[in-house]
């Protein structure tokens, strides 16, 4: 029973204490500097040895500039007990009174004491930095470490030298952290990357490339080599990139992943020929066979890609030889489907493509693999325009895949082969649902062709214009640039300002461009974005022109205020990072 109510009291006593520091808090926070006197002097008188009572009720005293009272209670406690940290705030109580001598002597007093034991460095070091008196924190960190090799305080002395914008000590010290901590080598990279830019004549990018270069030089560490590649990476220059990746494999001898993921890279940037290097150094020198064949299958994808007519034969060869060589079978699926849709849509040899497909169908396949071969399988029948046919295999993808992102991309098929049909109503009920497809890109492609459909219901009740877009689209997705762009042209002379116009002029630019026609391309852009400014493609004109203006007209200062206009009027828009960053670029910036 006595047990009971001593256990009561003492958790009465708590919370009532609980109470109070929240009160007190509240209290301080909200400015009733004199409420929050009466609570700390209560709290402090109950619980003395709580160092926390005690500098809470010390800086209320600066608060209230009772600076007298707020000096007796550190040297009270300091009488007691010569706690390096309380010496500190001596020094800051003295230093705003402007008393800078006797600051420094107090700030010493603290410094001191790492000089018999270097382990008090921590908490010397924080309570500097709580004060943001930066330079005493990093001689007490420097200082301790000097002491005790043993002792590491470069990642705090990292973000202290970030702070004061001392970016090469702030590189140096998270580099010295690495070597002995590489597990945080994720974490150093982000801090990294607030720093730098995309560009290798940034200063901070400069500086940070000599110091790896020569710790490459000095103190051989492969370390040093995946930081430079890091960097080289960030600056989209792979080339260099891939010399480092090379250095880091011939001494490892392990795995090829990091080049392999620097050729997907490469490529997903765009960045053909080098990607087509990288993936070729991984045939040469792999020996899984997965590997090779994954390797061969993305330098065909390029080469298709970037083939005119003249290549057509000589691609086809290499498809066959490399399906000679690794066989028919699960593993050269990717590659399998790959030819098919060579044929189809470049050599327009439909019905063998088709039946080379369905040779693939009982090859063992699992279920993820026999949907890939029916997505591809419908998406040729769409470009022989055998629909029905296409939304049998699209529809049994979903019934075998429920829910999944392949099952979402098939029901997307569906609404878009029944929209190139003409059946506008049945692709509308489809892709309300894909709304909320948990594929983000297949979400937006659902959510624009609902736009494009809906907008143009509520305007035309024949949709006759959206008629004639819809099979300009089906024109393009069969690889009839031309054709496409000529019925485009139909839409933009009989319909001067329905709701089809805009999606038409970015349509048609889009084609344009992908035919390199350029010019033709900037005049639909800039007319779009002069004469429908209320539309949702305004975002889309503004960036697609822009990066014309960038990458292929050689016209940067008429990118940057369109760039602008996306930042400070379409906050919301898909391009906003993207559209900053650029601007930055062209502005000049230093930093990302």
């Amino acid at each position: 029973m006595r047990f009971l109510l001593l256990f009561f009291i003492l958790f009465s006593f708590t919370s009532f204490a609980q109470d109070d520091d929240f009160v007190a808090k509240e209290y301080f926070q909200n400015g009733a500097f004199e409420k929050a006197l009466v609570l700390y002097k209560k709290l402090y008188s109950k619980n003395s040895k709580n160092r926390n009572y005690l500098l809470q009720l010390v800086k209320t005293h600066q608060q209230l500039e009772q600076y007298a009272e707020a000096q007796l209670l550190l040297e009270e406690e300091l009488a007691r007990y010569p706690y390096p940290p309380l010496y500190i705030e001596l020094g800051y109580n003295y230093a705003v009174q402007k008393d800078t001598i006797s600051a420094k002597i107090n700030y010493d007093k603290a410094i001191d004491f790492i000089d018999e034991k270097p382990n008090f460095a921590y908490a010397v070091g924080i309570a500097f930095e709580n004060l943001s008196l930066l330079d005493q924190a990093i001689t007490t960190y420097e200082k301790a470490m000097r002491l005790n090799p043993e002792l590491n305080f470069n990642m705090r002395l990292a973000r202290i030298y970030g702070e004061k914008g001392d970016v090469e000590n702030m590189f140096n010290s998270y580099l010295e952290f690495s070597e002995s901590n590489e597990s945080y080598i994720n974490t150093i990279k982000r801090e990294f990357s607030t720093f730098i830019g995309e560009s290798d004549e940034n200063e901070n990018n400069a500086i940070l490339r000599k110091m790896l270069l020569k710790k490459i030089q000095t103190a051989p560490n492969l370390l040093w080599n995946e930081l430079l590649s890091w960097l080289f990476i960030q600056q989209k220059d792979y080339k260099k990139a891939f010399v480092q990746e090379k250095a880091i494999f011939k001494r490892q001898l392990e795995s090829l992943d990091r080049i392999e993921e620097l050729a997907n890279i490469a490529y997903n940037q765009n960045q053909n020929d080098i990607a087509t290097s990288v993936f070729q150094f991984i045939i040469e020198n792999t020996q899984d066979i997965d590997d090779k064949i994954r390797a061969h299958y993305n330098i065909i994808t390029i080469e298709t890609k970037k083939a005119t007519t003249k290549d057509y034969v000589a691609l086809n060869e290499k498809y066959l030889s490399l399906l000679d060589l690794y066989g028919r079978n699960r593993r050269t699926l990717d590659l399998q489907i790959a030819y098919a849709h060579f044929l189809a849509f470049n050599l327009n040899r439909i019905e063998e493509a088709i039946t080379f497909l369905k040779e693939s169908l009982p090859l063992g396949l699992s279920d993820f693999q026999l949907a890939q071969v029916k997505l591809e399988l419908g998406d040729i029948l769409v470009l022989e325009e055998k629909f029905n046919e296409a939304l049998i295999y699209y529809t049994q993808i979903q019934h075998s895949l429920k829910n999944s992102t392949i099952s979402q991309l098939a029901r997307f098929k569906v609404a878009k082969t029944s929209y190139y049909k003409g059946d506008f109503k049945w692709a509308e009920s489809q892709l309300k649902v894909l709304k909320k497809s948990t594929s983000q890109l297949t979400a937006n492609d659902a959510l624009d062709l609902k736009l494009l459909i809906s907008d143009n219901k509520a305007e035309d009740s024949l949709q006759t214009a959206l008629k004639i877009y819809a099979k300009a689209d089906l024109l393009a997705f069969q690889n009839k640039k031309e054709e496409a762009i000529t019925l485009l042209s139909t839409i933009l002379k009989a319909y001067k300002t329905e709701v089809i116009v805009p999606q038409t002029l970015l349509k048609q630019a889009q084609l344009l461009e992908e035919k390199g026609a350029y010019n033709k391309a900037k005049d639909n852009y800039e007319l779009l974005i002069r004469d429908f400014k209320d539309s949702i493609l305004m975002d889309d004109a503004l960036y697609a022109l822009a990066e014309i203006y960038t990458n292929k007209l050689g016209l940067p200062e008429k990118a940057k205020p369109l760039y602008e206009t996306i930042l400070f009027e379409y906050a919301d828009s898909i391009y906003f990072v993207e559209a900053r960053k650029k601007f930055r670029a062209l502005r000049g910036d230093a930093l990302n």
